[in-house]
């Protein structure tokens, strides 16, 4: 008999039924990683982009970035780049286009819950976020970075700007149309690189500006890890706070506003 075949009165090998959630959760998490890793489009926009820009303007004297080495100011805008690229933009673009399609559907109809299948989506994340900053801490070492700071400070800044940017990224995936949350996503890339204080001092805005910019989750999360890496700061509160509440109103809006057709 196979290993299916009937055992006894009543009782089959394997039993049927689902997998362990724990199990599930992992095999999903594997599958979105390869599946981003896969697409030349979010690589670029993940990977190669914040490496060429760490790159360039560490090597090239365009923007006055103060005091000291330009790799120094630049390697922890360009940290806070990549997380958001991943979290929110590329999360946001493949999200929407799963919507789209009717991925999300048949998913949220599978053994796997739908707050499973998201919290995959968020390790996956985590896991892409981890090779991204690996490879650029890398490349910032090789042009002659000098990192100083608290290391649980940099960690916790990290965790926090992810939740802030995947809910907001959740929440454009589950409220746009496919395409518009492509040109939207695109679009707050393109405009949070310039105005959050990635390439560009904060302090070469007016006043106004300033105040504005430095509640943005991006320039919080840049200007966090440049007081720490770069000045030695211990726990920077402020920026803590700003990405608390950013990950707050984000997870609490895309859970109550997400659609999954």
């Amino acid at each position: 008999m196979s290993a299916g075949a009937r055992k006894g009165a009543g009782t089959y090998a394997p039993a049927p039924g689902a997998a362990p959630l724990s199990r599930m959760i992992a095999a999903q998490t594997a599958f979105e990683t390869k599946m981003l890793l896969r697409n030349g489009e979010q690589l670029l926009l993940t990977v190669i982009i914040p490496s060429l820009l760490l790159v360039l303007f560490s090597t090239v004297d365009i923007i006055d970035t103060g005091s000291g080495a330009s790799v120094d100011f630049l390697a922890p805008g360009v940290l806070a780049l990549a997380v958001m690229s991943t979290a929110f933009t590329g999360q946001a673009i493949a999200t929407g286009f799963e919507r789209r399609y009717g991925v999300l559907k048949r998913l949220g109809a599978s053994p796997l819950p739908r707050w499973a299948l998201m919290t995959a989506k968020t390790l996956s994340v985590l896991v892409t976020e981890v090779l991204q900053i690996a490879l650029l801490t890398v490349i910032a070492f090789a042009l002659g970075w000098s990192p100083d700071g608290n290391p649980f400070a940099v960690l916790l800044l990290l965790v926090l700007g992810t939740a802030a940017f995947s809910g907001l990224g959740l929440l454009m995936a589950g409220t746009l149309k496919a395409e518009a949350t492509l040109a939207a996503a695109n679009l707050v890339f393109v405009l949070l690189l310039v105005g959050g204080g990635v390439i560009v001092p904060l302090d070469k805005f007016p006043e106004v500006a300033q105040t504005l910019l430095g509640l943005l989750p991006i320039s919080a999360l840049s200007e966090g890890l440049r007081d720490v890496l770069q000045h030695g700061a211990g726990m920077p509160w402020n920026d803590l706070g700003v990405l608390a509440v950013w990950a707050v109103l984000g997870l609490g809006a895309a859970a109550r506003f997400f659609r999954w057709e």
